[in-house]
């Protein structure tokens, strides 16, 4: 088992002006989600982290940057786990973009949505699923089973990557809420994944902590309904779906 946090950056400057700024350059982070960035040091600060994979943009890369340097860790950069490619859509507001015939497909047929000059909402969770698939090989290779390791990544992809854990089809994506700076976590075992959290935006993580291994009595096995592994519940909670 290894188990992914699932970051969604800090809020954006488009956050705030309702833009989709999608792959757009020079997007960084509003001065509430600078705070919430340097916040992370703490509320991670139990966690023995393993590796950080992140988005390319910038938004990501800022939210970020204090963790690594308080840990004297490096990123990965995952083009895999960018933004949405909106095409047409992007720069444009949600004002605008609601009015749009696909707009409604978006929200209740996302699996058929496919943005004008850009990619389709389907092919975006098969490169960002398969992306958090072969870093957790990776990771458990290099580190161990057990091994607790952070992706920044965006709204979207990340709702998509949690539909998938929990087997939802893509359709029904859109009822999953990741806000900005939120974390969802993934434990990924050989049989199954295994969502923990949802959309957490201040809960106390030290259940994530993995447990040291302990002898157990012959015959006693894995409890086959324990979803984390350490009895740990899933906390559930309720992000726009856009940047």
């Amino acid at each position: 088992m290894t188990t992914v946090i699932l970051l969604r950056h800090g809020r954006s400057t488009a956050n705030v002006s309702r833009v989709l700024a999608g792959r757009s350059e020079g997007v960084g982070l509003d001065d509430h989600g600078r705070t919430q960035a340097k916040g992370l040091v703490d509320r991670l600060a139990a966690l023995p982290l393993a590796a950080v994979v992140r988005s390319p943009l910038q938004r990501c890369e800022e939210t970020v940057a204090p963790l690594l340097e308080a840990r004297g860790l490096e990123a990965v950069v995952e083009d895999d786990l960018s933004e949405v490619d909106y095409g047409d859509w992007t720069g444009k507001t949600l004002g605008e973009l609601g009015k749009e015939d696909l707009w409604k497909v978006v929200q209740a047929h996302p699996s058929a949505a496919v943005f004008p000059g850009g990619e389709g909402l389907a092919s975006m969770q098969h490169r960002s699923v398969a992306a958090v698939r072969r870093h957790a090989a990776r990771i458990t290779e290099e580190h161990g089973p057990k091994a607790l390791w952070v992706v920044c990544s965006h709204g979207d992809v990340i709702k998509s990557v949690v539909a998938d854990a929990l087997g939802l089809h893509l359709d029904s994506f859109q009822r999953i809420s990741v806000d900005p700076c939120s974390i969802s976590v993934i434990s990924y075992t050989p049989t199954r994944p295994f969502v923990v959290r949802v959309n957490d935006t201040g809960g106390d993580l030290s259940s994530l902590v993995p447990k040291p291994d302990e002898e157990k009595p012959e015959g006693e096995g894995e409890d086959a309904t324990d979803a984390a592994g350490d009895g740990s519940e899933a906390v559930v909670g309720g992000s726009t779906g856009v940047n």
